[in-house]
C-alpha cells in the first residue's frame, strides 16, 4: 500500500467515476484501474462496487477511506511544515445535536486557544449527520444523547460504523419553553399539561427514524407538533405560539437569551449525554480539552 494508491482511491471516491478520476490524476483509465485492483487484492476486500451507472463505495471501503483521508491530510501537513516550510493551522471540528451547552463549550475552547494558530469548525445538525461526520472524520467529536428507548439501536449503529459512545453525564428531562408560556410558572409539568400546546421537533430529513429523533419520547402521540430545522426558529415559535420542546434542562442564557425557561417534566426517565468518536482513535489535545469543557455542565440540571 502506498500514499499514491491512497490518493488514487480518495480521488475516485470524490469523482464517483474512474474516468473522471483518471483525468484529474493525469493517468490512463486502465492504469488507474490496475492500481486499485492491486490495492484491493492487498487489502483483501473491495473498496468500490463498479457498474454501468458508476462507482459506489462498499461499507469496508467507506471505513478505509476515512483513514486514508486522515493519513493524506497528516502527510500534507508534514510536507507543508517541514518541506515547504509553511505554517499550518491545527484543525478541530465538532458535530452536535442542537445543544447550546455544546456550543458554549466550543466557544470556551476557542477562548482558551484563540484562532491565530487553530482553525475551528462546528456543525449543529441532524443526528444521522453527526454520526456520519464522525465516521468520515469530518468532525473529531460528535455530541448527542442516548436513553432507554434508543440506546440499543444507536449502539448497534455505532458498532457498525466503527464509532464508540462515551458518557459525559446523565440528566433529567425538562420542558423548554418561553417564560411567557403559562406552564413556565409550574414547578413540574405533567404530560397532561402539555396537551394544549404545540410540541417542537427538529426535522431529521430522509433519515427520519424514531431512534434518531433529537427529542425523547419520539413515539408519543402529540396532539400538536411542529417540525423545524434550526434552534433560532424554535425559539421564535416558543414565543410566538407558546410551543415547547423536551431537552436536558441545561440552558445557556448567553446564547439563548433570558426569555426562556426549563421546567422539570414529571417522569423518572433520564438522558445520557455523551460524545462519539472513531473507535480506537485517541482524541487530539483540542479534543480532550473540549471534552473537559463539556463535563463542566454535569449537574447543571
Amino acid at each position: 500500500m502506498t500514499f499514491q494508491q491512497l490518493r488514487y482511491a480518495v480521488t475516485i471516491a470524490k469523482n464517483k467515476s474512474m474516468n473522471r478520476a483518471a483525468e484529474e490524476l493525469y493517468l490512463s483509465q486502465p492504469s488507474l484501474s490496475g492500481s486499485m485492483k492491486d490495492l484491493e487484492t492487498e487489502l483483501g476486500f473491495p473498496i468500490f462496487l463498479r457498474s454501468n451507472r458508476g462507482i459506489t463505495l462498499t461499507a469496508q471501503g467507506e471505513e478505509f477511506l476515512g483513514y486514508a483521508r486522515q493519513m493524506l491530510e497528516q502527510y500534507r501537513l508534514m510536507e507543508e511544515k517541514f518541506i515547504e516550510k509553511k505554517l499550518q493551522k491545527q484543525k478541530f471540528s465538532v458535530s452536535m445535536q442542537h445543544y447550546t451547552f455544546a456550543v458554549q463549550a466550543f466557544m470556551e475552547l476557542i477562548g482558551r486557544f484563540g484562532m491565530d494558530d487553530y482553525e475551528f469548525a462546528v456543525h449543529e445538525t441532524k443526528t444521522y449527520e453527526v454520526i456520519e461526520n464522525v465516521k468520515n472524520q469530518i468532525s473529531e467529536i460528535g455530541v448527542l444523547y442516548l436513553n432507554e428507548f434508543n440506546e440499543k439501536a444507536m449502539n448497534k449503529m455505532f458498532r457498525e460504523q466503527g464509532i464508540e459512545f462515551n458518557l459525559l453525564f446523565e440528566c433529567g428531562i425538562y420542558v423548554f419553553l418561553a417564560k411567557t408560556n403559562p406552564l413556565a410558572k409550574k414547578e413540574k409539568i405533567a404530560f397532561e399539561d402539555l396537551q394544549g400546546f404545540p410540541c417542537l421537533s427538529f426535522e431529521q430529513g430522509k433519515n427520519n427514524s424514531f431512534y434518531l429523533a433529537e427529542e425523547v419520547f419520539s413515539t408519543y402521540e402529540y396532539r400538536q407538533i411542529i417540525k423545524a430545522d434550526d434552534r433560532a426558529t424554535m425559539l421564535n415559535l416558543m414565543r410566538g405560539v407558546n410551543a415547547y420542546t423536551l431537552c436536558s434542562g441545561i440552558i445557556c442564557n448567553e446564547l439563548n437569551g433570558s426569555d426562556y425557561a426549563a421546567v422539570k417534566l414529571d417522569t423518572e426517565d433520564k438522558m445520557k449525554i455523551g460524545y462519539i468518536k472513531k473507535k480506537d482513535m485517541p482524541l487530539s489535545r483540542l479534543g480532550e480539552i473540549y471534552v473537559e469543557e463539556l463535563r463542566k455542565f454535569k449537574g447543571m440540571d
